[in-house]
């Protein structure tokens, strides 16, 4: 393979993924990871992609970067419906207990499956997006409760003080909670200050956090902290963490599931 052909598919699985790895992308390449850093120097000079540790995302992908709804439900959905069936098995079978489900492409694929894991009206799930509201009213079997507040049309989910007080004075027993970013030194984060008060409540609320992240959120850490690694008990994904990240799970004592 060319260098010049090597570099277009570098682009092409930034495009897919919005983050990649420098040791993912030798194994994929076949070639060493010297020469994907010297490739990854070159695209960075060249504007079209930030290098950052471990490897790269898209230039225009700074902390306070978020993408809409429409754009993230086309990225890596294979990656989000493998995390959501397995994240379902956290929820014994005929469930009886509260889900509180956070907004997000990654917690509506769990949505999707709730109905054939949850007994009947002995269960209850919470939601503050409008988008997985809509969705969950038309699953017959799934007792639905709403909380409201602004909506960010960005992403669909409520967001202010009221929602963050609704939030607060519920006690879930399981929390399905996406994130925008994962690093072993800042946790989990998402650009908008409002929507990690509303995921900083959801996590401090639940009996248990399960938080979803596909491997392309790995190393990125957006503007805002919402949960420390410590107060998280279950992570799902669709890779193994490595290195500085997996090091840090296991002080923390995250459960790690890959799907």
């Amino acid at each position: 393979m060319y260098a010049t052909e090597r570099r277009e598919l570098i682009e092409q699985v930034l495009r897919d993924e919005a983050r990649v790895a420098v040791a993912d992308l030798a194994e994929r390449l076949d070639v060493t990871t010297e020469t994907v850093r010297r490739d990854l120097a070159l695209l960075e000079r060249a504007g079209v992609l930030r290098r950052v540790h471990g490897g790269a995302v898209a230039a225009d992908r700074g902390s306070a970067a978020e993408a809409d709804l429409r754009e993230r439900a086309g990225q890596r959905g294979p990656a989000k419906h493998a995390i959501a069936r397995r994240a379902v098995e956290a929820l014994a079978d005929d469930f009886r207990g509260s889900v509180l489900l956070d907004a997000g492409t990654t917690t509506g694929a769990v949505a999707e499956l709730l109905s054939d894991r949850l007994a009947g009206p002995d269960a209850q799930v919470v939601t503050h997006s409008a988008v997985l509201a809509a969705l969950l009213t038309t699953r017959g079997g799934v007792p639905l409760t709403t909380i409201g507040g602004r909506v960010r049309g960005i992403t669909g989910a409520a967001v202010g003080a009221g929602t963050v007080q609704a939030i607060e004075s519920m006690r879930p027993d399981v929390a399905f909670v996406g994130t925008n970013g994962l690093s072993a030194a800042f946790g989990a984060s998402t650009p908008d200050p409002d929507e990690a008060d509303v995921k900083r409540a959801i996590v401090r609320s639940a009996r248990r956090v399960v938080l979803l992240a596909d491997a392309s959120k790995f190393g990125d850490e957006s503007l805002q902290r919402f949960a420390r690694l410590d107060e998280i008990d279950l992570l799902v994904t669709d890779r193994a963490p490595s290195g500085a990240l997996a090091a840090a799970l296991e002080d923390a004592d995250v459960e790690v599931w890959i799907a």
